[in-house]
């Protein structure tokens, strides 16, 4: 068994070979929102939930997790961006491979926007990456999203992003979820690595989340990338588990609704 292997095994479950990760790099793109204030008791309610594994910038490593009693998996985000920079779209590096290697990191994560007009040099952070990965044994999860001025979030474009993740040397990638499980399907279909998908802006309802965990699953997605759509919940850990039964256990989304009523 190789280290790349060893360290996937750290951010999925045993049993179905699918990922619940929560990716809590917001506190660069959007700062200390509900959920991020105090990291270490959210990703301790993830822990207690289910989630395999947490998405986190350096120094949430660094500062947060001697006080992490839960066992979870550590994917170390490599990129950013905040929401009030000239250019949101624009993500650039802020860490590498060996300093999530240092830090015990059980994967790393590049985001880049397909479409965007600075998507030339995320495109080369990509395959520099994923490059680096390969020499020191480290998964890439590779978060392709449809953005840009000219661009729009077809299932086609999605397919195209998606798929140009693993062309490029991810071992995960996660995208959105377009909305429509048949039009999804084509977007799984497409890509040779498993897809996690996205779970965007906070939604209004837990079925509404729910509901597309459940039809992405349906047509082969992998798990979740998810992170406001947990981590702002009122109860983290009631979510986290909810979600971790669609995923892990193929549960209904009526199943799963029923750990987080009541």
């Amino acid at each position: 068994m190789t280290g790349k292997e060893i360290r996937l095994g750290r951010i999925r479950d045993d049993d179905s070979g699918n990922f619940v990760t929560v990716p809590m790099d917001h506190g660069v793109t959007l700062g200390p929102v509900k959920g991020l204030k105090d990291v270490h008791e959210t990703i301790d309610a993830i822990g207690r939930g289910g989630g395999d594994s947490v998405l986190v910038h350096k120094g949430v490593v660094e500062q947060s997790f001697d006080k992490v009693e839960e066992d979870v998996g550590v994917i170390v985000h490599l990129n950013a961006a905040t929401s009030v920079g000239p250019d949101p779209n624009n993500k650039v590096m802020v860490s590498d491979v060996k300093r999530a290697v240092r830090l015990g990191a059980d994967a790393v994560s590049v985001h880049i926007n397909v479409g965007s007009e600075t998507e030339p040099h995320q495109l080369q952070d990509l395959g520099r990456v994923a490059d680096e990965c390969d020499e020191y044994g480290m998964p890439l999860l590779a978060m392709t999203y449809v953005r840009g001025p000219d661009v729009e979030p077809t299932a086609e474009n999605v397919a195209h992003a998606t798929r140009l993740g693993a062309e490029l040397g991810a071992d995960i990638v996660k995208t959105s979820y377009t909305g429509n499980p048949d039009e999804y399907r084509h977007v799984i279909e497409g890509c040779p690595v498993p897809v996690v998908i996205a779970g965007g802006p906070k939604a209004e309802t837990k079925r509404e989340v729910l509901t597309d965990i459940r039809d992405a699953m349906d047509v082969g997605a992998r798990g979740v990338s998810m992170g406001r759509n947990i981590f702002q919940q009122d109860n983290v850990e009631a979510m986290t588990r909810a979600v971790s039964r669609v995923v892990h256990e193929g549960a209904s989304v009526d199943e799963a609704l029923s750990e987080v009523q009541g």
